[in-house]
């Protein structure tokens, strides 16, 4: 079995698979393609609980796709040697997703698991939309927000990444650039920007917003229209939430404790990492001996 994946607007690429299996857990119809090196990843794949998914959709106002077509890519395959290095997962408009399982582990995903559930809600975004056009921020946002790929780390992350005062145009810009840190960096604001309009307009703002996409609104609009605010009037109201911090900390310890300290947490936030990439490595080791 083959198919073609439109890569943005640069060309195709034609994905065959080394073996395939089929999967239907009620609605959804989970489709595995791997090479036989990558099996025991293809069964995590599968052993993953997708109802779980599924509520974490519903409580975003998303549906669980009905179809789902995974390609775990092993990194000597030309496909992935094609493809720069700090990029994990991919997915194609409303069912298809591709995975690199050896590049797990580099921000935002901390797992095989996440990266699934990551570009599952591409696919959720993509398929209630009706293919109508979604902003690259909202999909990132919203894909880390359900993921659970916003937390604690994420916001010292955001405080050493950001130094001024970003919109939405410089948000663009840097989903636009090659670069890992710029991209990393894309990742954190628009995940401060969801998270921040889901606390403050519900957790089920983005369906509510896709759905109005989806009846021919356009995104703006849409989004005005559900929050009561613009894009760019929600982008610096949760960036100004994070300007605060930077404002008090200083005031309660000096400058270069802050500095200690947050090179400390990222210290451990750092080989927190490491460790459970090993982890994963040996249990992904252990599986292929079994196998």
């Amino acid at each position: 079995m083959s198919r073609w994946l439109c890569h943005g607007v640069a060309g195709f690429i034609l994905l065959a698979s080394a073996s395939g299996s089929m999967l239907q857990r009620g609605a959804l119809d989970l489709t595995i393609e791997a090479p036989p090196s990558l099996a025991p990843v293809a069964d995590r794949v599968r052993s993953i609980d997708w109802q779980q998914l599924a509520g974490a959709l519903a409580q975003a106002g998303l549906n669980l796709p009905p179809q789902v077509h995974v390609t775990l890519i092993p990194e000597d395959d030309s496909r992935a040697r094609a493809t720069p290095g700090w990029i994990v997962g991919r997915a194609f408009d409303s069912s298809d997703v591709v995975i690199f399982p050896g590049r797990v582990g580099s921000y935002p995903y901390g797992s095989l698991e996440s990266v699934v559930w990551h570009e599952v809600v591409h696919l959720a975004l993509s398929a209630q939309a009706g293919d109508r056009p979604l902003p690259r921020w909202f999909h990132e946002g919203v894909a880390m927000s359900v993921e659970k790929g916003w937390g604690v780390t994420s916001q010292v992350r955001l405080l050493l990444a950001t130094g001024g005062h970003p919109g939405l145009a410089d948000l663009g810009r840097l989903f636009d650039s090659e670069g890992q840190l710029e991209t990393a960096s894309a990742y954190l604001l628009a995940a401060a920007l969801v998270s921040d309009m889901r606390r403050r307009h519900g957790a089920a703002a983005p369906g509510a917003i896709v759905d109005r996409v989806a009846r021919g609104t356009l995104f703006a609009h849409a989004f005005e229209l559900q929050t009561g605010e613009t894009p760019d009037e929600a982008a610096a109201r949760a960036w100004r939430r994070y300007r605060r911090w930077t404002s008090w900390i200083p005031v309660v310890t000096s400058g270069s404790a802050l500095w200690i300290g947050i090179l400390a947490l990222a210290f451990i936030a750092f080989m927190s990492t490491l460790r459970k990439r090993a982890r994963r490595r040996r249990q992904w080791h252990e599986e292929e001996v079994d196998a």
